[in-house]
């Protein structure tokens, strides 16, 4: 059997990720449980078979999204805390657009938070996964505000997961409200609370 050329492997890879796009809005509009392959063809003006070829499952489609949006929200996260050097404006950097990412992000901010979806075992991985990867680079930003003589911290990861814990109080009223700046005055004030406790005076 002759072997696909690399032109015709990222042919394919470019309708698989047209595919993931397209099923991503979808998904954001219907839902989960209301969306099916035939929307998504639909969607991407092909052939139910078309979409079969790349992907064996509605669920199998639906995990493609997720990954993507857990991929873009780390990522641009990371843009973010690159962008300065000092480990306290790192910690609101990320949580800002962890925020907003998520907001922005619907398909991946349900799974997080719906029961059902919580229950498919692909699903799970990825959200602790993205959990794990949360809690470490949340950590290496506490390390560093130790290693620069900010921050007094005797357990990182205890300190990261109350951090973890507290932005998950903030996600509901983001995704309610469009008024990003009264969500940075909450954190602003959660920051305070924090570093009253963990910097040098």
């Amino acid at each position: 059997m002759k072997k696909p050329t690399s032109n015709e492997k990222n042919a394919k890879e470019e309708v698989k990720n047209f595919i993931i796009n397209v099923a991503q809005k979808t998904f954001s509009h219907f839902g989960f449980k209301k969306t099916t392959v035939d929307d998504i063809a639909h969607a991407a003006r092909k052939g139910k078979s078309s979409i079969y070829y790349y992907f064996n499952s509605k669920e199998e489609i639906f995990e493609a999204v997720l990954e993507k949006e857990a991929t873009t929200l780390i990522s641009e996260a990371l843009i973010k805390i690159r962008a300065t050097d000092d480990p306290k404006e790192k910690i609101k950097k990320y949580i800002l657009a962890r925020m907003i990412g998520i907001k922005n992000l619907g398909n991946f901010y349900n799974a997080l938070k719906n029961d059902f979806l919580s229950s498919f075992e692909s699903v799970e991985k990825l959200r602790l996964k993205y959990d794990k990867e949360e809690h470490n680079i949340l950590k290496n930003i506490l390390q560093e505000g130790i290693d620069k003589d900010l921050f007094k911290i005797k357990d990182t990861g205890k300190i990261a997961m109350a951090i973890v814990t507290a932005m998950k109080g903030l996600e509901i009223p983001l995704i309610i409200s469009d008024n990003e700046h009264e969500v940075e005055d909450r954190l602003d004030d959660l920051l305070d609370i924090l570093y009253y406790g963990i910097c040098k005076h």
